[in-house]
């Protein structure tokens, strides 16, 4: 008999299962058995989209926008976004440089395909979204991790940056916000990049900036607005998570031209279009009111301080000061090697392993972002969700010797 492995091709039998997905599946699973499950693992926000939004997709369909769109994008929604750009990120993209996709992550699926030879490099800020490791090595390239830990605030300094790039590599990739540690890359940080990356001409910048939106900081800066990487920047975006679209799949790219054009082509022959209303509603949502979203964002900020507040009562739980998305990214390495008499704490796997089973609630372990002393908790839930996660999280923990 044929075995699966001899069917199955190198590529996926080759990719991780996105652990974030893997760890929503075991709460399904706990929930099923009458277990009274938190799940803190899913990066998706508790809000429902703001009604105008909604309205706008309601209109689209009434008026016929049920049909193919352009590959790249309604008209304008592209216009809309090539407006927003210039608006809150001093980035000139024309219409014809942006490429609207089924989501950011097609986005970057996008790009990886479109810039990725075997054997090319990708040099990636950790701890990282765990798709990007897996897209890159999908699209053939080499993923190099460039690592800072907690008290660094997981920011990699310059000359790491410099170190890390070869003749091999393509491009650069990292987020701010950051997924999964809340890290805000400042003014003056992204120009100490802009200033590295400008001495070494061969090289591009991806920068994820879907979190934008979700920025406890008074300003949120673009790297591509320096002059020195201007032209070699591909922005990312989208509305799942400042516009609580997440269900919507809708993303989009700011890039040069030619690649563009690149991620356009592959698009075409993938999936085509985004969804034509969900555009239409895309548009709407960047040049309204902002209001739903600012409400959003404050709500997140406090949820960030009660969470902050209750894991420094936790012994051994050592977290920065996130100043974006909506995750805590605490080291637990103070636990490996601790028991409660039956299991030893080995790993973040374990660690998230045993409270799941213990507290029933979910957390996805820092192995997946690239580092495994640490567990990434969401909270993109509600205030009482919270508390009780960290309560019983503080019971359980206290059993560990």
């Amino acid at each position: 008999m044929t075995s699966i492995q001899s069917v199955l091709s190198e590529r996926v039998l080759n990719l991780a299962e996105s652990e974030t997905l893997k760890m929503a599946r075991m709460a399904r699973e706990l929930r099923a058995l009458g277990h009274d499950v938190i799940s803190l693992s899913l990066g998706e926000p508790d809000f429902d989209t703001p009604e105008h939004i909604k309205t706008a997709a309601y209109e689209a369909l009434k008026a016929g926008y049920t049909k193919y769109t352009p590959v790249s994008g309604l008209p304008e929604l592209t216009q809309a976004i090539s407006e927003k750009f210039r608006r809150d990120n001093s980035l000139d993209y024309k219409p014809e440089q942006i490429v609207v996709s089924n989501g950011a992550k097609q986005s970057l699926y996008n790009i990886c395909q479109a810039l990725l030879d075997p054997g090319d490099e990708v040099v990636i800020f950790a701890p990282y979204w765990v798709s990007y490791w897996e897209i890159v090595k999908l699209s053939g390239g080499i993923p190099v991790a460039l690592y800072a830990d907690v008290d660094s605030d997981f920011k990699p300094a310059p000359e790491q940056l410099d170190a890390a790039i070869t003749p091999r590599t393509k491009f650069v990739l990292f987020s701010s916000p950051c997924n999964p540690t809340g890290t805000v890359f400042d003014r003056a940080e992204l120009r100490a990049y802009a200033e590295v990356l400008a001495r070494h001409d061969h090289v591009f910048v991806v920068s994820d900036e879907i979190y934008e939106y979700i920025n406890f900081t008074h300003e949120h800066v673009s790297i591509g607005s320096f002059p020195e990487v201007k032209d070699r920047t591909i922005t990312i975006n989208g509305f799942a998570k400042g516009f609580a679209m997440t269900g919507w799949r809708l993303g989009y790219i700011g890039a040069p031209k030619f690649i563009a054009d690149a991620c356009s082509k592959i698009q075409g022959q993938v999936t085509s279009g985004a969804s034509s209303f969900g555009q239409k509603a895309g548009a709407v949502a960047l040049l309204s009111d902002l209001g739903p979203t600012e409400a959003m964002r404050e709500a997140f900020r406090e949820r960030r301080d009660i969470i902050l507040s209750m894991l420094e009562e936790i012994p051994g739980i050592k977290a920065n000061h996130p100043e974006g998305a909506f995750y805590v990214f605490p080291d637990i390495s103070w636990y490996f090697g601790k028991s409660d008499g039956q299991i030893v704490i080995r790993n973040a796997d374990d660690f998230c392993d045993f409270v799941m089973s213990s507290a029933y609630v979910g957390l996805v372990s820092g192995a997946a972002f690239g580092d495994p002393n640490c567990f990434r908790l969401s909270y993109a839930a509600s205030e009482a969700q919270l508390r009780e996660a960290i309560r019983r999280m503080k019971d359980v923990l206290g059993r560990l010797k």
